[in-house]
């Protein structure tokens, strides 16, 4: 199985370009950081390029730039061409199927937004609101239940 989660910032605006048969394709890098810190305390990143085809690409174009962090689902995928010294050179990368984008339009974090792209549709969603039909009040919906919940092992699903 060849699969792939992953989220993180992208290190520059993602380059959208247009294939032969006239599907857009998007190239960007995407810095993640380690779970890990190194012996002198750091946590360090690794850069992975992912490419996205189709209408995924046009979205990622308009939505997200430099800075903005992204969820990628994918897979790996290796690929090699000749170079122009006649060297064989080898490029692995993170095809993408699936971008979430994971902060706000302007670059901020906001932990409120999720803007889902998938290859079905085109939906970009900023924070909900009430006119969305989205409770967005801060009041704790389960305050009338008291502090403990009795469930017998019979009312739950599993």
């Amino acid at each position: 199985m060849n699969k792939v989660l992953l989220v993180g910032r992208l290190t520059r605006d993602p380059e959208i370009r247009t294939l032969t048969n006239g599907n857009p394709v998007a190239n960007f890098s995407i810095a993640v950081n380690r779970n890990f810190r190194n012996k002198d305390g750091v946590i360090e990143a690794d850069f992975l390029n992912v490419v996205v085809y189709g209408r995924q690409a046009d979205n990622i174009g308009k939505y997200i730039t430099k800075g903005s962090q992204v969820g990628v689902e994918g897979r790996i995928q290796t690929r090699s061409y000749d170079a122009q010294d006649g060297s064989k050179r080898y490029v692995t990368e993170i095809i993408a199927d699936n971008v979430e984008f994971l902060s706000s339009r302007n670059g901020g974090n906001s932990e409120n937004v999720t803007a889902h792209v998938d290859t079905t549709s085109s939906v970009y969603m900023d924070a909900p609101s009430p006119e969305m039909g989205i409770d967005v009040s801060s009041e704790d919906p389960f305050k009338d239940f008291g502090s403990e919940v009795a469930l017998s092992d019979d009312d739950l699903p599993f």
